[in-house]
């Protein structure tokens, strides 16, 4: 429909639901850190809301992520990325969580957090894009509107320094 408008509050409530997860994993891409990740997608649904009459319903979504990407730039320029994936990841072996497991297991997803952390913005955009959102090379490619060779490079590039820093990937 050519007349969906985000100031009428139905269709921007639609697009809230449809998107805000999304908008959230690219802010936590992008951040490291959820609570950043939630308060960047909320503010750019914010910001869409603030400036409804200017932004065309079709291309709302980029737009979304064009702006998520803005505030990120501008919060957390320089900052130490720290990450929450592997504190959220379930324990694998549900049979064998004695003490001396689970204090490995905590020590493997400490170092897990930390290799991830020390990636490069673009490496572990697409390490997460893959691993956890289970893209394929050429959606993330379309999405980060880079080459599928770029996705692939900085795929190598990022597993390459995950298995320097952990025994065992």
């Amino acid at each position: 429909m050519a007349n969906k408008s985000l100031c009428n509050e139905v269709y921007f409530n639609e697009f809230y639901t449809s998107h805000i997860q999304d908008a959230s994993n690219f802010a936590y891409y992008k951040s490291g850190d959820k609570n950043t990740s939630l308060d960047l997608a909320q503010e750019a649904f914010i910001k869409i809301w603030e400036n409804c009459t200017k932004v065309d319903f079709s291309k709302a979504k980029a737009y979304l992520f064009t702006v998520v990407n803005n505030l990120f730039l501008n919060k957390v320029k320089h900052d130490k990325v720290v990450f929450e994936y592997a504190k959220a990841s379930p324990y694998l072996d549900v049979n064998n969580q004695n003490p001396e497991y689970l204090l490995e297991e905590e020590e493997f997803k400490s170092k897990l957090q930390n290799a991830i952390s020390e990636l490069t913005e673009g490496e572990r955009e697409v390490f997460l894009m893959n691993r956890i959102d289970g893209k394929k090379y050429r959606e993330i490619a379309e999405f980060l509107e880079i080459s599928q060779k770029a996705v692939e490079k900085r795929m190598s590039s990022a597993l390459k320094k995950l298995r320097s820093k952990i025994e065992g990937i």
